[in-house]
């Protein structure tokens, strides 16, 4: 366990005594333990509507574990989850997915048989409630088609709509991954590792891609990503997490000269991101 003085919340420079509209997400002293080991622990966090919380930790930190329990793929052993005002604490996946919380995933959870269209009408269909959303899509549903062309539109997508997904490059692969999570109409985003295995190229696409969803104002963003020139590019906030706890929580000037952070995690990192 680290001394209590070790859980920095610097973040009131960047946010005054917001109010209780402010926040669409709060989760209070969340924990989860596997047998005797804590990978999540006493975590408390406020996140914002419309900001990009990244979260950032060495491997092991809790951050996939965090990840499990905000999406209800985990139980937790201890505290609450609330979701725009709604106690989502221990609900399952879909029913959180639902109330408007989805996740990408660090590998690409695409149908590759499957044209790049036909995934984000699978998505649409599931999100309606529709039953026969195989049958929707076989079918060429005008409606849900008409969806799906609009979200591949917003993603610069369009013209691999009819390519079949498994043939496309790995860039776009994990683009059509964010359309399928756009699709379940969400209010908050999960986005595991979006740029992991990327080119620079690619890095670049993914970045502007979330930097213009997120000035649309429809979107708030949660964001685990090692690349740190990602990370501080895009984050209004930083969440550091270090052996299953919050170790520090502010703005990126704040995170990148906190000394327990560059302890911690950033090491050789913050001299590659320093201004």
């Amino acid at each position: 366990m680290m001394d209590d003085d070790r859980h920095v919340d610097t973040s009131t420079a960047a946010r005054a005594q917001p109010t209780s509209d402010d926040v669409i997400l709060q989760v209070s002293n969340l924990g989860k333990q596997f047998g005797g080991v804590a990978a999540v622990s006493g975590v408390d966090l406020d996140v914002y509507r419309h900001e990009t919380l990244a979260i950032i930790g060495p491997n092991g930190a809790g951050k996939t574990t965090f990840y499990n329990l905000l999406s209800g793929r985990m139980q937790p052993t201890s505290g609450r989850i609330v979701f725009d005002g709604r106690d989502i604490t221990g609900l399952p996946p879909h029913r959180i997915s639902r109330l408007g919380v989805s996740r990408s995933f660090q590998i690409n959870n695409i149908f590759e048989d499957m044209t790049v269209r036909e995934n984000v009408e699978v998505a649409v269909t599931a999100f309606r409630g529709d039953s026969h959303r195989w049958a929707n899509v076989a079918s060429r549903n005008v409606p849900i088609q008409d969806e799906a062309d609009g979200l591949l539109a917003r993603l610069s997508l369009s013209t691999l709509a009819d390519r079949r997904a498994g043939t496309i490059s790995y860039g776009d692969k994990r683009l059509v991954e964010i359309a399928v999570v756009l699709a379940t109409r969400p209010h908050l985003v999960l986005l595991d590792e979006p740029t992991a295995g990327m080119t620079p190229d690619e890095t670049h696409r993914v970045t502007d891609l979330i930097m213009s969803l997120r000035a649309s104002g429809d979107y708030t963003f949660l964001i685990t990503e090692h690349d740190m020139n990602v990370v501080f590019g895009l984050a209004d906030r930083i969440l550091v997490m270090h052996r299953g706890q919050k170790l520090v929580l502010g703005t990126p000037q704040e995170v990148r000269t906190h000394p327990e952070v560059r302890r911690a995690y950033l090491g050789d990192a913050e001299e590659e991101i320093a201004t």
